[in-house]
């Protein structure tokens, strides 16, 4: 598909993805949707050139909502992931179906840093425990040094003495 097609069909699932946010969620959850849109337009071929701008938009919605565990009751904002399929007129199977594509075509996992909300970094312990010298430990502990190292590799989203 024409780049200028592929262009078209990202700004229908940039319109639904920003108004479902705005409405529902946050700007947080925007941007990371718009990032993941963008990301996924870029693909050659691109795949969201091949099926419902709807469709894709939900599954763009739903791939975030679940990094940032949108469906538990303790997190604000809190939205249950079926009501993201019910919102695009997306039956819940097809919604869950395109959200495990983009996550498996993406290698997108809970506590994956690249989607995670920028307000849930610090607070998600599980995103800095790594192994140092066969000891699991919050690499926000070890020298900066090895945090420059668990960086370098992708580990970590950022050095956390970078941002004190």
């Amino acid at each position: 598909m024409a780049l200028d097609k592929v262009q078209a069909v990202l700004d229908v699932v940039l319109g639904l993805t920003d108004r479902f946010c705005i409405d529902n969620l946050n700007e947080e959850y925007a941007v990371l949707c718009r990032k993941l849109a963008g990301k996924l337009s870029r693909k050659r071929p691109s795949p969201i050139a091949r099926g419902r701008a709807t469709t894709w938009a939900c599954g763009i919605v739903r791939t975030i909502g679940w990094v940032n565990f949108l469906d538990d009751s303790t997190t604000l904002p809190h939205l249950k992931l079926t009501a993201i399929d019910k919102a695009f007129g997306v039956g819940e199977s097809t919604g869950q179906g395109k959200a495990k594509t983009i996550r498996t075509m993406l290698k997108i996992h809970q506590f994956d840093h690249e989607w995670t909300l920028p307000s849930r970094m610090d607070g998600n312990l599980a995103m800095w425990m790594l192994e140092v010298n066969g000891v699991i430990m919050d690499i926000r502990r070890c020298p900066v040094e090895a945090q420059e190292i668990a960086f370098d590799k992708g580990l970590i989203p950022y050095i956390s003495s970078d941002r004190e």
